[in-house]
């Protein structure tokens, strides 16, 4: 979810559902010890309960970056083994990482040595065509092995050749078998599977089949609102009252606080809410003048406001704003 879940989005998310773990998109060690640290870590109080994604191959490197994560509040740090771009694979982690398990147990247990936060793992079930089981079985138990509690199965192999990242999250089968069998085998993990679960009956379907979590992405991204069920339906709050108006407003005062503290432009927040009205009528128009780049020169507020006139015209490209 790279410069797609930043701080801007989970406050978003965060709105719309008050229990779901958010996690941030995978930040580098490398950008984390040699870039600004303030940048890629800071995020808002009503984020948590919140991860840090980490991406790196490094122990000792991943141990600095995880003090830095608990000294900026952070509830958990997940480590990378899933990425299959080639970007990542230079750089010697994501995916490529599931071919070295005992280099992942390392880094595990010398982040888990170094603070007192839990160390998770975000995986894929195999590399390439080989779809053999005892692959990731045995990866699973060997970075369990070294004080990992919780693996995020992306139910995919990840084919390091010839595929985009696009691709890699649709070509491969998904196998959510594999999931449930590391469950089987290994009963005291927490596993929580990922990997093209786009409705509430696709979640409920692994979580009666024993699994103890989902992580959904792109599907929630692309439609937040449905976040706003999961509280009540999977954490065992009241039904939520929220409204799609309430919560733009909450956006816009958002947008605006942001723009006071760190002069943030509203369109760089904006962006991640235009999902927020999808399937509703208007929601076409309403999306298309929070995304007008004509626009950008308006405060928030009076941008919503226009986004709020049902049929009224948008400006044309000679108008005066």
């Amino acid at each position: 979810m790279l410069d797609w879940t930043d701080r801007h989005c989970r406050y978003f998310h965060r709105l719309l559902s008050r229990h779901a773990r958010l996690y941030t998109e995978m930040v580098t060690t490398g950008a984390l010890l040699h870039g600004d640290v303030a940048r890629h870590l800071l995020f808002s109080a009503e984020e948590h309960p919140v991860a840090l994604q980490l991406g790196g191959s490094e122990p000792a490197d991943l141990a600095q970056c995880a003090r830095l994560a608990q000294r900026w509040g952070y509830d958990e740090v997940n480590l990378n083994c899933g990425c299959p771009s080639e970007r990542v694979q230079r750089g010697a982690f994501g995916a490529c990482l599931m071919h070295e398990p005992r280099l992942v147990a390392d880094c595990v247990k010398a982040m888990a040595d170094t603070v007192s936060l839990p160390i998770t793992v975000k995986h894929r079930i195999g590399i390439g065509r080989d779809e053999r089981y005892a692959f990731v079985r045995d990866f699973v138990g060997t970075v369990a092995e070294a004080g990992c509690r919780v693996f995020i199965v992306h139910a995919r192999n990840a084919w390091l050749e010839g595929l985009s990242p696009k691709e890699n999250r649709e070509i491969p089968p998904l196998r959510y078998n594999v999931a449930r069998a590391l469950k089987a085998d290994f009963p005291a993990l927490t596993i929580v599977v990922n990997g093209g679960l786009d409705t509430d009956a696709a979640v409920q379907a692994q979580l009666d089949a024993g699994l103890d979590g989902a992580m959904v992405g792109r599907a929630a991204y692309h439609n937040p609102w449905w976040l706003a069920s999961w509280d009540a339906r999977y954490f065992g709050a009241a039904p939520a009252t929220l409204t799609h108006e309430a919560v733009e407003e909450a956006m816009v005062r958002y947008m605006e606080r942001e723009a006071a503290a760190h002069g943030t432009p509203w369109y760089s927040i904006a962006r991640h809410m235009l999902g927020l009205r999808h399937g509703l009528p208007g929601a076409r128009r309403w999306r298309q003048v929070w995304s007008d780049h004509r626009l950008k020169h308006l405060p928030a507020a009076e941008v919503m406001a226009r986004a709020r006139v049902p049929g009224a015209p948008k400006p044309s490209l000679c108008e005066p704003l």
